[in-house]
């Protein structure tokens, strides 16, 4: 059974084989939960309540903390690249927080004893096992200057992917060490990794990076990029073409 429905501001899809309709909608209810806790336009979610000074750290959530430690720890990994405090001091976990929601509701549709599905997040991607075709799971990368074309097709095999670009929402991404800079040389970068959040939260770091992202990508063990430049130039991995082959 597959169903799209727009949560957290995107189209969500959730694609889980020989599963009941009732699987599905407590995966879309968890997706609707971690919206109201984590959205920066709801005014009366957590994250917009902590940044009004409202909520006192020894009130915050569980869920709140977990997501700002694994920031936290990202922040550190990615030498600052990655980091949730925007320019004002405000916190937006955005960056984090759709890989780390994939990644949980997978774990509930596993502890349902079920081990083919899949679902996306605003072209972030966790899969596991087979289709209803009995094949594997692919992803397709879209071509940033031309979003109906798929300039490549990969794999994952119960691995993450994410793409992190500024072809679809513009620059919403920034540099923390230059915020003033806009990241003009690259316009898409792709990583697949070990679960959607590891390739959600180093995308977007690696991107922040600008052409040195795909570097970092490529010296981080378990990781694989494939990064399109301004000039619609592919760069990728040396492990990444494995993930291409069907």
């Amino acid at each position: 059974m597959r169903d799209t429905r727009i949560l957290m501001g995107m189209p969500v899809t959730v694609d889980i084989a020989d599963a009941p309709s009732t699987l599905i909608d407590t995966v879309f209810d968890y997706f609707e939960q971690i919206d109201r806790r984590f959205s920066t336009y709801k005014t009366d979610s957590e994250i917009s309540a902590i940044n009004r000074g409202d909520v006192p750290v020894k009130d915050w959530s569980g869920e709140m903390m977990e997501v700002l430690a694994i920031a936290e720890r990202t922040r550190n990994e990615t030498g600052g690249y990655f980091d949730i405090r925007k320019p004002d001091g405000s916190l937006d976990p955005s960056g984090i927080v759709k890989g780390w929601a994939i990644r949980n509701a997978a774990g509930i549709v596993r502890q349902a004893g079920v081990s083919n599905f899949f679902i996306e997040a605003g072209g972030d991607i966790q899969s596991c096992g087979r289709n209803a075709s009995g094949n594997d799971w692919s992803v397709g990368i879209r071509n940033p200057f031309d979003t109906d074309q798929i300039i490549k097709i990969v794999y994952p095999r119960g691995r993450g992917v994410a793409t992190s670009g500024t072809y679809a929402r513009g620059q919403h991404i920034y540099n923390p060490h230059q915020a003033s800079d806009p990241i003009t040389e690259i316009v898409s970068l792709t990583v697949v990794g070990p679960d959607v959040l590891e390739a959600d939260r180093f995308a977007t770091a690696a991107f922040a990076m600008g052409r040195e992202g795909i570097v970092f990508i490529e010296r981080f063990p378990g990781l694989e990029g494939y990064v399109v430049d301004i000039d619609g130039r592919a760069t990728l991995t040396s492990g990444f073409g494995d993930l291409c082959e069907p």
